[in-house]
């Protein structure tokens, strides 16, 4: 991790992540690279999950196995793009709860603007994984988790596919306190707000709404 920001730069999430640039991957395919790269973020982003421990039987001795401690994690996703990464860590983290902060760029300001938040109870008790694949202004992201703060959450990881430079810097001012997990961080932002090279608008790409 260097400065707040872990990339995850295995082999296979660069490989998929390359296909998932490409403009002529299908949206299926992009859909499926997708939670497939989200598995490999969660399981970083998991890391320091707690455990605790409970008395099984192996089939051939008792024993006392790790199993996860406390409240269950919380996956806060920020819709709609944010559902792409939400069903891959579902996936490896069947138990968490899910909240759900809808948020739209207006793209003349490219501020957020909120329609809908609802989140797990006693946020103030669980690690809570905000996940989008685009950081890139990186409003957003912060208005999210501001929500998410309000909330009473105190223990914040944000996970996304690309995160550009801009919403790096925008992040740490705003919420130093929150680690970040992604692919890559990629070279900038253009005038109209997008991640360059990136991979185009993440929700169009993933729904087929280009």
């Amino acid at each position: 991790m260097e400065n707040g920001v872990t990339v995850v730069d295995h082999p296979l999430v660069q490989h998929k992540l390359t296909i998932m640039r490409d403009k002529n991957t299908p949206t299926a395919q992009f859909r499926q690279l997708l939670r497939e790269i989200s598995q490999f973020l969660a399981y970083e982003a998991t890391r320091d999950l707690a455990l605790g421990t409970c008395e099984i039987e192996t089939p051939l001795v008792p024993m006392q196995a790790p199993i996860m401690d406390g409240k269950k994690p919380a996956l806060i996703s920020i819709l709609r793009a944010g559902n792409g990464l939400l069903d891959g860590v579902l996936d490896l983290v069947p138990a968490a709860r899910v909240g759900f902060v809808g948020l739209y760029r207006d793209e003349e300001t490219l501020k957020p603007v909120q329609y809908y938040c609802k989140l797990p109870q006693n946020m103030d008790q669980r690690f809570a994984i905000v996940v989008d694949p685009m950081l890139a202004t990186g409003n957003s992201s912060v208005a999210a988790i501001d929500l998410v703060k309000e909330h009473g959450a105190k223990d914040i990881l944000f996970l996304c596919l690309l995160a550009a430079p801009e919403g790096i810097e925008r992040m740490r001012t705003a919420h130093p306190d929150v680690p970040i997990v992604t692919a890559a961080i990629d070279e900038k932002l253009n005038d109209l707000g997008y991640i360059v090279p990136g991979l185009g608008d993440a929700g169009d790409r993933m729904f087929g709404t280009v």
